[in-house]
């Protein structure tokens, strides 16, 4: 599978849970209801895993070489 197969297929999966929010908020049945709880649990999770690599109160940046 190429990258551009996997990209493609992620946007599906993320335009068909839009859509099955949009759905389970207008009364859609069982299934769609339990994909768009995934979909919204799914973007609550997303932000804290891309900042996994930041640890708040750890500055890592260097602003000077010790004034060598």
């Amino acid at each position: 599978m190429t990258v551009l197969a996997a990209l493609v297929l992620l946007l599906l999966a993320v335009i068909g849970g839009c859509v099955c929010v949009f759905w389970a908020a207008r009364g859609g049945p069982r299934w769609v209801r339990g994909v768009a709880t995934v979909t919204l649990l799914a973007g609550a999770v997303a932000p804290g895993l891309l900042k996994s690599g930041k640890r708040s109160g750890q500055d890592t940046t260097v602003l000077g070489d010790g004034g060598s």
